[in-house]
């Protein structure tokens, strides 16, 4: 983020981000993601924003963005995973969920959505 104004917005949207505001975040996010798109930090939080903001789609998509360029991110895979379950897309939730859960196998979480989603995907 070599824009002073995209710096600013991004630490503006992760302090709405913490407390809660995730509406506002996403409008300051979107500012950051505009003016420098290739940084995954803005990404995964403009993601992070959607996703409390229960936009799931959108949240999908700025995961998608960080997994492309960080394809081992645990995290993102998982977020990605997650938005998309509640899109009630379960059988494209399994693999970034199974990457998560492979990355990180310690997480107990990430193996109850993993498995979750393989649930509801046979069905």
């Amino acid at each position: 983020m070599d824009d002073p104004s995209a710096y600013d917005s991004y630490r503006s949207g992760l302090e709405l981000l913490e407390g809660g505001d995730h509406h506002a975040a996403v409008v300051a996010l979107l500012r950051a993601r505009d003016a420098d798109p290739g940084a995954s930090s803005v990404r995964e939080a403009l993601g992070r924003a959607f996703f409390g903001a229960h936009r799931y789609r959108e949240a999908a998509e700025e995961f998608e963005a960080v997994v492309e360029r960080a394809p081992t991110n645990d995290y993102a895979l998982f977020c990605l995973g997650r938005s998309l379950q509640l899109l009630g897309a379960h059988d494209e939730a399994r693999h970034p969920l199974a990457l998560a859960a492979c990355l990180q196998p310690e997480r107990d979480d990430y193996r109850a959505y993993r498995d979750a989603a393989r649930r509801h995907a046979s069905r």
